[in-house]
């Protein structure tokens, strides 16, 4: 019997999507399930994005340039430069989703075998992405009773070696909420521009900032425009996940000449993707505030509950819509499933992502879990009543 690549052998399973059969077991059994294990909002999506497909028109559905159509480009760029980041839409490279920018730019920026710093917990398909690109990841902790704050740059210092090539970070964060400061993004352009490094910065989730927070882009600071990256999508500002766009944006003409041959070989960005995305960009600011003001409500709910249980410890995150809580058991990964298979209050269970997918260090964030709290806040209030009860209940409960 032929075998399968030792390559797709080792590529890590999504620990966000792996516990789906026990979801789905937990369904069919008729138990209602509340959905915090994925960052799918449930927030509607712009009227005029949904317009511009519906009055789709033409009679050929073409390929379209590589890089991405120049009017959705162009379009593209007047919003970025109303956020002061000063580019052209020669600057950018249209890709499928914010995924595919990530994963060009880790082939672009470092070759098989070199590496990448990335501060965790981080994204679990960044270890995927490295995996299909031959990249190896570094990771270097940050801590939940800081916030997970920006590890200190001695700490980073002492993993910069002649295979590294880039660090990398996502601002707010995801899986942790947390929002890079000003001075955090300055001590990383002098650490980069000190050991010639790139500097990948995935802002995906730029428009959610709470508590007057400020937030910071690399591309607001002099002296990074050689070693800034930028990896975006359209998927959570415009809650439009399903349209699989991104973009990666960088003023480092050579970089982005590489990336460009990655998308060459793709083809090209969806074409209708492009149309509803380009119609996106005059989304009015009552959209983002009114959404804004709803992801706030959510995580003070989510917040101020999980902090109310027992044992439960859970920081109050700057941005995304994501917490990392740490709680009272044995190990998140038995506990989650645990939920799905053998818990439920009145009926209902929630399924939640264990923290240990989203660290590369051995053992870390076994008793951390993260959610997103993209659920209503009635529906928020009974999964927070479900963990409760649930954690009561846990064999494993420390």
């Amino acid at each position: 019997m032929p075998q399968v690549s030792i390559k797709a052998v080792e590529m890590p399973a999504s620990p966000i999507r792996k516990l789906t059969p026990y979801a789905d077991r937990a369904k069919a059994e008729g138990k209602q399930v509340y959905h915090l294990n994925i960052g799918q909002p449930d927030i509607e999506t712009p009227q005029g994005m949904l317009d511009a497909i519906r009055s789709v028109d033409f009679k050929v559905w073409a390929y379209t340039p590589s890089e991405g159509t120049a009017s959705y480009r162009t379009k593209l760029a007047g919003y970025y430069n109303k956020l002061g980041y000063s580019i052209e839409p020669s600057d950018i490279l249209v890709t499928n989703g914010g995924s595919e920018a990530i994963m060009i730019a880790m082939q672009a920026c470092a070759n098989p075998g070199e590496e990448i710093i990335i501060p965790e917990p981080f994204y679990a398909n960044y270890n995927s992405f490295a995996h299909s690109a031959g990249v190896t990841v570094k990771p270097i902790l940050s801590y939940i009773d800081n916030g997970f704050a920006l590890p200190p740059i001695a700490a980073f210092e002492e993993i910069i070696t002649e295979k590294t090539r880039a660090i990398a970070i996502c601002s707010p964060n995801n899986p942790t909420g947390y929002l890079y400061s000003r001075q955090e993004l300055e001590a990383l352009r002098d650490l980069c521009i000190k050991h010639d490094l790139f500097l990948l910065v995935d802002e995906a989730y730029r428009e959610f900032c709470y508590d007057g927070h400020e937030f910071v882009s690399p591309m607001h600071l002099e002296g990074l425009e050689q070693h800034t990256v930028i990896l975006d999508t359209v998927s959570k500002r415009y809650s439009a996940c399903g349209a699989r766009l991104g973009c990666l944006i960088t003023k480092n003409h050579d970089l982005w000449q590489a990336a460009l041959k990655y998308a060459q070989a793709r083809l090209s960005p969806p074409a209708v993707a492009q149309i509803a995305a380009e119609a996106a960009v005059d989304t009015p600011q009552h959209y983002f505030d009114a959404v804004k003001q709803e992801y706030n409500a959510r995580r003070d709910t989510l917040v101020a509950g999980l902090n109310q249980i027992p044992g439960v410890y859970c920081p109050n995150p700057g941005g995304a819509f994501y917490v990392l809580a740490r709680l009272p058991i044995d190990d998140a990964d038995r506990f989650c499933q645990w939920m799905l298979e053998h818990f439920s209050y009145e009926n209902q269970t929630v399924m939640m992502a264990p923290a240990s997918g989203f660290y590369s260090t051995p053992d870390a964030g076994k008793n951390q879990i993260r959610m997103a709290y993209v659920l209503n806040i009635s529906d928020l209030k009974k999964a927070l009543t479900c963990i409760e009860k649930g954690l009561a209940a846990y064999p494993g409960r420390q």
